[in-house]
């Protein structure tokens, strides 16, 4: 039997219940993986409170590392023993060790600990499409990243500075904005004190920015199309501050002949040979140095709701993890 964190309703992170489960033996195409960190993500949050309605009961969580325990048939690229890290559909990472599909399941370089692999295969492949598989970016280039110092955040600030990258970004204290700055942000602005709009106008002295990485959603969406050059990228990836509400196109043509996309990591690594590059892409940035994996928080698996409550009050930096 299993510690494994469900979920039976929609709500509020009381609605997380422990439950003992009998995990079994992998099918054709899984592997049972017994896990030594989690990773947490606002994802996870969308899907407690219904924002994403999930089929219920069911486990949570969609970010681990651990070690293969058992191989089905037919799964050719990992075997007993390895060490591994995942994030995907579908939910079930809050537990003990579980059975999954094995397609996204990745081999963990040993350079790597556990608590890295944990903490940085969602955000991090996430931060990888952000900047080599959305829109064309290269060094010289300008982008504006909200929420520059949580998990994802302090990803691509130094995923950033490793491509040559300006990255201006924004967070919610002079605090967090000094971390953005320490992890390879160019400029942070502190959105509560200033009109980083009308700053990021500044800073590229009237241009704007080729891109926008936003995950917050409702509250900056506005003014992040305010920020973009004409034929600019807007990729809105989360809804933090809820979802953006519904807009007129042709505001697009009226601010420069915009453009914008709703991307998600499942898409990207929904292919077998995709997701295992997009890893092995993330495990070089992290072995090299160029991206280092900043744990700001650490609770046990017991402690679910607690890390939930933390996170959704944006009283976490960095990325957050279960210990198991």
């Amino acid at each position: 039997m299993t510690l494994t964190a469900i979920l039976e309703a929609h709500g509020g992170p009381e609605q997380f219940k422990l439950v003992d489960l009998d995990v079994g033996a992998p099918a054709k195409g899984e592997v049972r993986i017994a896990h030594k960190a989690i990773g947490l993500n606002f994802i996870d949050v969308y899907q407690r409170t219904g924002l994403y309605p999930m089929q219920l009961p069911h486990a949570m969580g969609m970010e681990a590392a651990g070690v293969i325990e058992a191989v089905g048939e037919g799964v050719t690229h990992l075997k007993v023993g390895d060490r591994a890290a995942y994030a995907s559909n579908p939910p079930g990472a809050y537990s003990e060790a579980r059975v999954m599909p094995a397609a996204q399941v990745c081999p963990l370089p040993e350079g790597i600990s556990f608590e890295e692999g944990a903490a940085m295969m969602l955000k991090g492949m996430t931060v990888e499409y952000l900047f080599h598989r959305t829109t064309p970016l290269k060094a010289g280039d300008t982008v504006l990243f909200h929420a520059a110092a949580g998990g994802v955040g302090l990803l691509a600030c130094q995923w950033a500075r490793s491509e040559g990258i300006t990255l201006i970004g924004t967070a919610g204290t002079d605090e967090k904005c000094e971390l953005a700055l320490a992890h390879g942000a160019t400029h942070c602005l502190n959105y509560r004190t200033q009109d980083w709009a009308k700053q990021v106008r500044e800073l590229t002295h009237g241009k704007g920015v080729d891109a926008v990485m936003d995950s917050v959603g409702k509250d900056t969406f506005e003014g992040s199309l305010d920020c973009l050059k004409p034929l600019g990228m807007m990729m809105s990836f989360g809804n933090a501050s809820g979802p953006v509400p519904p807009f007129d196109i042709g505001l697009l043509g009226k601010k420069g002949s915009l453009k914008i996309t709703r991307p998600t990591l499942f898409t990207h690594i929904g292919d077998h040979a995709t997701c295992q590059a997009m890893a092995k892409h993330l495990a070089q940035k992290v072995l090299a140095g160029d991206v280092k994996i900043t744990i700001g928080q650490r609770f046990g698996l017991r402690d679910v709701a607690d890390a939930h409550r933390a996170l959704e009050a944006r009283e976490t930096t960095g990325c957050t993890i279960l210990e198991v």
